[in-house]
């Protein structure tokens, strides 16, 4: 939320006007008091002027015993922006904001000959989330007020939403409820801009009136990684079904049945919950809203109501330059990362470092043969890239997956660059789970199945046939020089190996689902083909046959197998559609 209110004038000049001119040391503040939601964004402005030249300027926080730069400060890693340039104004930008980001927040600048002082009042932060609270009144009315720890700045406009619908909009915080005696009625609030901010629902009588309660409101997560979104749910009546879905989609779709997210999703939990969607192998085209609805005899949760938004990022080491030779490397995300993560460093594939903040100073980066890269402490499997902090000939090694799932007995092709300083004496791929790194083209058990194809600045690949599943493993790259080795124990591309079942799961009016199923999600979202009785079904005018899921009505005799297309002779056992077991033909 962007703030355009009225510059308040604050005695900061330390000069006389008409006696010493306009041009003094100063700083003046916008506002010294702001209000703002969680979750949102704030902000803070002051313009400044300094007689001489500005030699260096920040924002800290008056609560920290010495002033330090928020931009370093890990707890607001990703957080942070400054905008806007000398005489301002000047501008401090939090987003995604947290209770304990309450503070006094100051602006302190220096010249050659002069600092501004660190110890004079800047602008007073306050975030709040939202509560309903319930005040009993008579004739059957409750008054209902949206409650938050601070007044919120710039007089918002209040939604009031009743079992997840929208019912009311007011720039009162308060709202009488006319029947609020029913049971099952829930209520909820939020503030117009912020509609996705909105307080948690409560009941009006009693504990079980209709709500869902989401764990978090933003997660933001690695590529790759797995997310648990979590809710917790109550309905006043028996419910009937439930589903999480995306809300970007123009009507919601149960997650388990979006061919995009086919072998990824899974719900665990119960009702009360926590209830629990969990997605696998996450993809930045992931990052959406997710809600959750249930229904009852009597009821439907709304679909429109806001859920928890994720975010998926990729690693990127950033390279700043700094003083005295140094640089400043930044392990930097599109979004901060939930739970205050530990980053750890690497340089030319070697264990640096550990931190909680994501930026790390560089004593050494001259080196023109050094590389650098970042990982999150119990993600060490999906680092950053590599990069140099000079030139670009450092030593280095890239690889263009870092996860593949394929099928038995199908072909890999898995693939790196690597760049060497100095002229390359060897290199080979080997097997991580292994005790010493072993040439895998002198593996007795990949005899006659690896190659090794592509040259120096690649891609360099290893292409392995006839594939098993115990070739399910972590494939790494090594190469040496007469003056380095590339770490052995930096993390590499993880192949899964997997064959295809159908299984078979009841439907409604005796219709069956059939799921092609994987043990991992296949790589490049393939097609998938659908036999009965041995013939492949055709049916261009259905989008249901290039799906991994497949719903039958048709005697009990008929069979049913899958394959992926490309790979048509790799296809599953077929199985009866006969009640819930299947059998291999």
């Amino acid at each position: 939320i962007e703030l355009r209110i009225q510059s308040v004038d604050l005695l900061l000049c330390h000069c006389v006007s008409g006696v010493q001119g306009q041009s003094c040391n100063r700083v003046t503040y916008i506002e010294r008091r702001i209000c703002v939601l969680k979750g949102s964004t704030v902000y803070i402005y002051c313009t400044y002027v300094g007689y001489y030249s500005t030699t260096s300027s920040f924002w800290f926080r008056s609560d920290k015993s010495t002033p330090e730069d928020l931009t370093t400060d890990p707890g607001y890693a990703g957080r942070v922006k400054y905008t806007g340039t000398y005489r301002g104004p000047f501008t401090l930008r939090i987003t995604d904001l947290r209770e304990d980001d309450s503070a006094e927040y100051r602006f302190p600048f220096k010249t050659d000959n002069f600092e501004w002082g660190h110890s004079f009042p800047g602008t007073t932060l306050s975030v709040t989330g939202l509560q309903v609270k319930v005040t009993p009144a008579a004739e059957g009315q409750n008054t209902l007020t949206c409650s938050t720890t601070c007044t919120l700045t710039d007089n918002p406009t209040y939604i009031w939403y009743k079992n997840g619908q929208h019912l009311d909009e007011s720039t009162s915080p308060q709202y009488k409820d006319p029947v609020s005696s029913n049971y099952e009625d829930s209520y909820s609030c939020a503030v117009k801009g912020h509609e996705d901010l909105h307080s948690p629902a409560v009941c009006v009588q009693g504990q079980s009136c209709n709500r869902v309660t989401y764990t978090k409101r933003r997660i933001c997560v690695l590529k790759e990684s797995t997310v648990d979104i979590s809710c917790t749910y109550v309905g006043y009546y028996s419910t009937t079904s439930s589903f999480w879905f995306r809300s970007d989609k123009s009507t919601p779709e149960d997650l388990t049945t979006n061919p995009g997210y086919a072998g990824r999703v899974e719900y665990t939990g119960t009702y009360r919950g926590p209830f629990t969607l969990r997605i696998t192998d996450l993809r930045e085209e992931d990052s959406a809203g997710y809600r959750f609805t249930f229904k009852a005899d009597n009821f439907d949760w709304g679909h429109s109501f806001p859920g928890t938004t994720l975010s998926v990022t990729g690693l990127q080491v950033k390279v700043t330059p700094a003083a005295e030779g140094q640089n400043t490397l930044t392990c930097s995300t599109t979004c901060t990362l939930t739970d205050n993560p530990t980053y750890i460093w690497y340089k030319n594939g070697q264990h640096l470092d550990e931190s909680t903040s994501p930026q790390y100073k560089d004593p050494v980066s001259s080196n023109y043969e050094d590389s650098y890269s970042c990982a999150v402490k119990g993600h060490e499997d999906l680092h950053s890239p590599a990069v140099c902090v000079q030139g670009q000939s450092c030593n280095r090694v890239t690889y263009t997956k870092r996860r593949i799932c394929v099928l038995k007995e199908s072909t890999v092709d898995i693939s790196c660059i690597y760049v060497g300083y100095y002229s390359t004496t060897s290199s080979f791929w080997f097997r991580s789970d292994k005790s010493t790194p072993e040439d895998l083209t002198t593996d007795p058990g990949y005899a006659g199945r690896v190659e090794y194809t592509g040259t120096y600045r690649g891609p360099f690949t290893l292409r392995i046939t006839d594939l098993r599943e115990e070739d399910s493993a972590e494939y790494r790259f090594t190469f040496k020089t007469d003056n380095f080795e590339w770490g052995h124990s930096f993390p590499g591309t993880t192949l899964s190996v997997t064959g295809l079942q159908v299984k078979v799961t009841p439907a409604a009016e005796g219709q069956k689902t059939l799921t092609c199923s994987t043990t991992c999600t296949l790589t490049d979202n393939p097609t998938y083909i659908w036999y009965k009785n041995g013939q492949r079904l055709d049916e261009p005018t259905s989008q249901q046959y290039s799906s991994n899921i497949l719903v039958v009505l048709g005697h009990s005799a008929d069979s049913y197998s899958c394959a992926v297309e490309h790979h048509e002779d790799l296809h599953s056992p077929a199985v009866c559609k006969y009640e819930l077991n299947y059998y291999s033909t």
